[in-house]
């Protein structure tokens, strides 16, 4: 019976959303038709208009009457709790959202741009979506009816969506001013409008999905949340997206920056070409980057050691592709003493790629730490190895790649009649690629096997009794989540108590060289008293609460 329930729930939902879409699609061909009368842009389009009827006038009814009939069904808490219900919100919501926002926001862009009517069929899509996303939304708030499962999905992905748009709007706008300031009239020339029109329309773009991320972000509260999913899409969207646009612009305008010192063998204007583009990404790319690191410095344990090696790994990858080029560069130069100019544009790549990227991955990875010192903790040494792991296996695939090539060129040389260049020219960028992934992999190997030294001196591992913790302290909780993370290797959570700031100014601290103040005294006895009430504490969750007076109440949960 079980099954049956989820099969018809799954047809249900699928037929539903496609339903809908189609009625959308129809309803909003037709509301263009109306807008576009009587001008250049009314066609006469029968095909399309019988579509648009049909979509309108047979996909609404059948979608309003299969909707009917689901919502009667959602009495039942069963049916509210499934599944596909969660699913079938979450997508018709971020559809809706998308298509009604990326509308709204070009017509909104079309108007700046002149007396064109295209914005008209922009408006009437972006109206149409738009009230099927508050419908959406409307469902998926519904106290009663809205779905158990999923509730937390739309308002993470609303907040990736007005992110991405965001970020791609302000980082164009300020790609055209900065353009326009350093080559002037060949912007112009080159987009065919004067510069100030695509700057604002880019503004534009930027302002509206700033809205979609605040939205979602600030009143939805998707700030707020602490899901799998909102960990992920912290670490992906804002650390790791971020990282890469940040690095990529950095590198693209130290590149630009060589090339104008060392290697000017192209009009000026070429050379600046790519400049304002790579400052625009890196500007806006290390805001964000900057903003979502923080936001995960106050996450679990494992977010903020997953944003750290996300970061890591984005700077190696540059830092590696450097060491790469110019290798292949200089191998260039060996071979063809007269390379010239392309050989030495491609070694000032190699040194930008790795001068941006090596500093960043140093900052991150901290190779000078003792061994085991970020990983002898549970969380942290979970997410390391994933981490050692993923490096060990890319590196594998690329070697295998990079020999693959490498003797493909070997056997075509000596096999093949006809001179087409040294052996050097032809393995130069596979042997480039090679080295840097070697290095790569035995840096990382020789770290793989001081942190298993490490955790072998120290003994047998524990078992782990608790799966998350959930800490609600003070202003300074990060000796608490320490010692939380070393005595039961748990990710933990912090909330921030309401009254923290005021708690704090009931003690003083001890001046710098002086014996302990109060609240030093105070806060190592919470530790202690922390580490011996978690001895012993097994659940999946356990809810910990420190107070000024450094009292601790360990609560187990239940499910």
């Amino acid at each position: 019976m079980s099954a049956q329930r989820t099969v018809r729930r799954l047809i249900t939902y699928a037929l539903l959303f496609a339903l809908v879409v189609i009625a959308a699609v129809g309803l909003g061909g037709l509301l263009g038709r109306l807008f576009v009368t009587g001008t250049e842009l009314a066609v006469d389009d029968v095909a399309g208009l019988a579509r648009s009827l049909a979509f309108a006038l047979i996909g609404g009814p059948l979608a309003a009457l299969l909707w009917w009939v689901v919502w009667r069904r959602l009495d039942d808490p069963e049916e509210r709790s499934a599944v596909g219900w969660g699913l079938y919100v979450t997508g018709a919501y971020m559809v809706a959202l998308l298509i009604a926002s990326t509308n709204l926001i070009n017509t909104l862009s079309s108007l700046i741009g002149g007396p064109g009517q295209e914005w008209r069929l922009s408006l009437a899509t972006g109206l149409v979506w738009a009230a099927v996303w508050i419908w959406h939304r409307w469902m998926w708030r519904h106290p009663r009816k809205g779905p158990a499962e999923l509730a937390d999905v739309p308002t993470v992905l609303g907040s990736v969506l007005g992110l991405v748009l965001g970020v791609g709007g302000a980082v164009s706008a300020l790609s055209t001013l900065l353009d326009a300031a350093l080559r002037g009239a060949a912007v112009e020339a080159s987009v065919g409008k004067p510069w100030w029109v695509s700057a604002l329309q880019s503004l534009v773009w930027a302002v509206g999905g700033t809205a979609v991320w605040w939205w979602h972000w600030k009143h939805d509260g998707g700030r707020r949340l602490r899901t799998g999913l909102a960990d992920v899409a912290l670490i992906t969207v804002g650390v790791l997206g971020a990282g890469i646009l940040t690095l990529a612009g950095s590198g693209v305008a130290l590149f630009v920056a060589l090339r104008l010192l060392f290697d000017r063998t192209e009009p000026l204007e070429l050379l600046l070409e790519p400049l304002a583009p790579a400052v625009a990404a890196a500007a806006i790319g290390c805001l964000v980057w900057v903003y979502h690191r923080n936001i995960a410095s106050g996450r679990s344990e494992a977010t903020l050691q997953g944003g750290r090696l996300v970061t890591s790994g984005v700077a190696l990858v540059a830092a590696a592709s450097g060491i790469g080029v110019i290798v292949n560069s200089v191998l260039a130069m060996t071979a063809t003493p007269l390379a010239g100019t392309g050989a030495r544009t491609l070694l000032l790549g190699g040194i930008s790629s790795l001068l941006v990227g090596g500093p960043v991955w140093w900052l991150a990875w901290r190779p000078l730490e003792p061994a085991g010192t970020t990983a002898a903790t549970g969380a942290g040494l979970n997410a390391r190895r994933i981490y050692l792991v993923a490096v060990f296996g890319l590196s594998a695939v690329v070697a295998v790649v990079t020999l693959l090539v490498i003797g493909f060129r070997l056997f075509e040389f000596f096999l093949s009649d006809v001179s087409g260049g040294s052996l050097v020219d032809r393995i130069r960028a596979p042997l480039g690629l090679l080295v840097a992934t070697g290095l790569v992999f035995g840096y990382h190997f020789a770290v793989w096997r001081q942190d298993r030294a490490v955790l072998a001196a120290a003994g047998p591992v524990r078992p782990r009794t608790i799966g998350h913790v959930i800490l609600v302290a003070g202003t300074d909780a990060a000796p608490l989540r320490r010692v939380i993370s070393e005595v039961t290797g748990a990710g933990v959570t912090v909330w921030t108590r309401a009254d923290a700031r005021a708690a704090d100014l009931t003690g003083v601290p001890a001046l710098p060289g002086g014996p302990p103040g109060p609240l030093q005294g105070a806060g190592a006895a919470q530790e202690e008293k922390l580490a011996a009430a978690l001895q012993g504490v097994s659940a999946a969750r356990v809810l910990v609460v420190a107070d000024q007076h450094g009292r601790i109440d360990v609560i187990p949960l239940q499910g």
